[in-house]
């Protein structure tokens, strides 16, 4: 482990027309997938969001327990920064907090705001820029999301304010 690590989730829609946590996926400084697991569903999936989340029913069939997820991802991302996009959903859906101190949201980083007239710039157009890489030509994948999130991260790093 290092003393950063990036985390993405992926969502599946549910019965109650919100999204339900499916994946969750941490990677470390050096881009090495350190957690990768789907998530037993807590709620009746009425889209798993195939053709954007990549998960299929499949998938979810063996899930892991909501709650062992949430221990931990929890034991893993204490006393560490944080790396992510949006990273207020994916805590959200883990039903987690972490230290703001301690966030490094590259949907929130003013400076990349920048990059879309002042609007949080998405992770595509971040890879784009920082980079020169085309993602999500596909479906998402989590822990390739959460590598390129930490990778554009370190190439700011040294001056995130």
């Amino acid at each position: 482990m290092t003393n950063c690590i990036a985390l993405d989730c992926e969502m599946v829609g549910g019965v109650s027309n919100r999204s339900v946590l499916a994946r969750v996926s941490l990677v470390n400084s050096s881009g090495v997938c350190v957690y990768d697991k789907y998530v037993k569903p807590t709620e009746t999936v009425t889209d798993y969001r195939t053709s954007v989340s990549g998960i299929q029913r499949h998938n979810l069939e063996n899930g892991v327990d909501f709650n062992v997820i949430q221990r931990e991802v929890q034991n893993l991302i204490r006393g560490k920064i944080l790396v992510g996009h949006s990273l207020e959903f994916d805590l959200g859906a883990l039903k987690l907090s972490h230290p703001a101190r301690d966030i490094r949201d590259l949907a929130t980083y003013e400076p990349f705001k920048r990059l879309n007239n002042g609007h949080p710039a998405s992770l595509q157009l971040l890879a784009q820029h920082f980079l020169r890489q085309i993602i999500h030509q596909g479906p998402h994948d989590s822990v390739e999301d959460a590598r390129i999130a930490m990778k554009i991260y370190q190439t700011v790093a040294n001056n995130w304010r």
